[in-house]
């Protein structure tokens, strides 16, 4: 007697144990935490260009109230606060989505380090204020919050129809050398993130007065602490725009539109950054293009990143999660 296979509904299964699905209502949720997090950006930005950073000088209070006098350097520290509240939470509601939902281990790793990096953000935002400003700390929160926003462009692109379709097709080919290529300058432009947040706290961000040159010459005539940093964050613009430029003459030669379109995007932000970036020494620190070359520099981070994963799409370790012997996937919305 033949027995029949039965084939269970996709609603019988546990969400953890299905392949992955487009979900659109979870990736849009996840496309409004990055974005949320662009807003973070700029308000600590907005923090630092205008020296606001001691305006409310206890923390987890403001002035022990809740909602103090919004007027003054206040309304920037204390403004910074209410988005990095309201990031925080958003971002409890997204861990706990796809702690429900998201079949994918790794997926589910991400989400969850993305909400511990917002609580350990928050942290070094207090010290910082505690601790009155110490450089060692306001770079780690600073750098922290470029990979905090990485984390989340990231559950955004991993959450979206293209890529769940590359990751369930045989069709798609990873480009190996384009994505460590990608990976390499996602690093490198971190680094050059590192350096902006030493000039910036360090003070050095006018060190060096004049720009293209450096006091009249190629190469300064004396190296001071805040001059060396200064001319490192300037060379390493020079490294991140030629990286850059071969990431994306690479990327454009290559078929697939989906490498394409962040090349060119990278292109057009990197050329924006040195823009920025020579606007701030020009108007001596200014507060909108200071705060302006802040917010570039963290989206040709995640350009980049976002690139690096797509050309190595199938390959990373984000591909789909097996489904149960017998069960059926959910099919893409």
């Amino acid at each position: 007697m033949q027995v029949k296979e039965q084939t269970l509904p996709a609603s019988a299964v546990p969400a953890r144990e299905r392949a992955a699905a487009f979900e659109p209502w979870r990736h849009r949720f996840a496309l409004a935490v990055a974005a949320a997090a662009v807003a973070l950006l700029v308000a600590g930005g907005l923090v630092t260009s205008t020296g606001s950073g001691l305006a409310v000088p206890d923390w987890p209070l403001s002035f022990g109230q809740v909602f103090p006098p919004m007027v003054g350097g206040v309304l920037y520290e204390h403004g910074h606060r209410l988005v990095a509240s309201a990031v925080g939470l958003m971002t409890m509601i997204l861990m706990f989505w796809f702690r429900a939902r998201e079949p994918r281990p790794a997926v589910r790793r991400l989400a969850y380090a993305a909400f511990f990096g917002v609580v350990a953000q928050g942290i070094l935002g207090g010290v910082t204020v505690l601790l009155r400003l110490p450089i060692a700390v306001s770079v780690a929160h600073a750098c922290l919050a470029q990979v905090v926003f990485c984390l989340l462009v990231t559950l955004a692109l991993v959450t979206s129809r293209r890529f769940i379709a590359a990751s369930q097709s045989r069709s798609t080919r990873p480009d190996r050398r384009l994505g460590r290529l990608a990976a390499a300058g996602t690093c490198l432009v971190f680094v050059q993130l590192f350096l902006g947040a030493l000039m910036r706290h360090g003070g050095a961000g006018l060190a060096i007065p004049d720009f293209p040159l450096a006091f009249g010459r190629l190469v300064p005539p004396q190296f001071t602490t805040g001059v060396a940093i200064h001319f490192a964050h300037r060379v390493g613009a020079l490294m991140v725009s030629l990286m850059v430029l071969w990431i994306a003459l690479r990327a454009m030669r290559q078929p697939r539109p989906d490498l394409a379109g962040p090349a060119r995007l990278a292109l057009v932000l990197v050329l924006l950054q040195v823009a920025l970036g020579a606007m701030a020494v020009l108007t001596r620190l200014a507060v909108i293009p200071t705060t302006a070359h802040l917010l570039v520099g963290a989206l040709l981070l995640a350009t980049l990143m976002v690139l690096a994963v797509r050309a190595l799409q199938p390959a990373v370790a984000l591909a789909r999660a097996t489904v149960g012997v017998g069960a059926t996937a959910e099919g893409l919305i």
